[in-house]
């Protein structure tokens, strides 16, 4: 009995190993065919991207609304947006992204009269304006 369970033992321990590895191996061979199924869907996405912006029309497009490019001879004008005192804050965002504003309506520069030599004043100090300053640059 003894030598049939010592034959068992040395079966199971020599099969055992190999099955343990080649397991090992089959997971990662899953592992690595989901990362290139992975890759082909993205690779097909990008092909499609590439694919619409191949025609010029489609890349000026491109150009125009993400990049903010103009062709040769144009020029890009944005206007910021102002709360009324001309000061516009850190937190208004892309001026870009801002609706248009009608040529009629009328214009906050036109009826702002605070920046007249009569009404100017120091605003707080030397101290105050100097602080101002120093956040301009945080």
């Amino acid at each position: 009995m003894l030598p049939l369970a010592l034959v068992t033992a040395v079966t199971m321990l020599v099969l055992w190993f190999p099955l343990t590895a080649l397991w090992h191996q089959q997971s990662e061979i899953d592992n690595a065919a989901a990362q290139i199924s992975a890759i082909k869907q993205q690779s097909t996405s990008l092909q499609a991207q590439a694919k619409s912006v191949s025609s010029t029309a489609a890349a000026t497009l491109l150009a125009r609304e993400q990049y903010q490019l103009v062709s040769p001879g144009q020029s890009l004008i944005q206007v910021l947006p102002g709360n009324g005192s001309g000061y516009v804050a850190q937190n208004a965002g892309d001026p870009g992204f801002q609706p248009l504003v009608s040529p009629t309506s009328q214009s906050s520069l036109t009826t702002d009269r605070s920046f007249t030599s009569g009404s100017h004043k120091a605003s707080g100090g030397f101290l105050k304006r100097f602080v101002r300053t120093l956040e301009f640059w945080r």
